[in-house]
């Protein structure tokens, strides 16, 4: 779980900003917090309303596999507000014993983490809505498209953002 979120920068970015390791590693912490609970309420809505749905009157009319299904996306939903609250707890764990770059670390493979289960819950979702209203072939095709779609933006882009930036360096 080594990770270079706490160096990632330039120096020329480090001497622009005039800030200590410890600063840095401070600065990481709020901005990846921030993005932790942007992640946090959408994820938290999606597992409410999950919760919500066998007490509505069509639950019933259900297949057992897509009652099934649902059990997997709401186990899916609570594993990741899981995940999600994870670097809180670890920075509680060590917050004030001087370990905030290996808070840090772990919160940005966290934060990763979160990305992947994010993108594996909405494209179930959109699974189960779509057999439900349409057939399991239609819904194949629109759980593995918004899959593929989520994997490229929260994937491919930044990973082209990135080398790109890394170029023109």
């Amino acid at each position: 779980m080594t990770s270079k979120v706490t160096d990632h920068e330039s120096d020329d970015s480090r001497r622009e900003r005039n800030e200590t390791p410890a600063e840095r590693a401070d600065r990481n912490w709020n901005e990846l917090l921030q993005e932790l609970r942007v992640s946090q309420t959408g994820v938290q809505l999606l597992a409410g309303f999950l919760v919500t749905l066998p007490f509505q009157s069509r639950f019933e009319s259900l297949t057992d596999f897509q009652k099934d299904w649902y059990l997997g996306l709401l186990g899916l939903a609570f594993l990741t507000v899981g995940v999600t609250l994870t670097p809180v707890a670890i920075h509680r764990r060590l917050f004030g014993g001087g370990a905030k770059r290996e808070i840090v670390s772990a919160a940005h493979v966290m934060t990763g983490l979160v990305l992947a289960l994010i993108s594996m819950l909405l494209g179930g979702i959109a699974f189960l809505v779509v057999d439900v209203v349409l057939s399991r072939t239609e819904a194949a095709f629109a759980g593995g498209g918004s899959l593929a779609v989520l994997l490229l933006l929260l994937v491919v882009v930044p990973r082209v953002v990135n080398q790109r930036f890394q170029r023109s360096r």
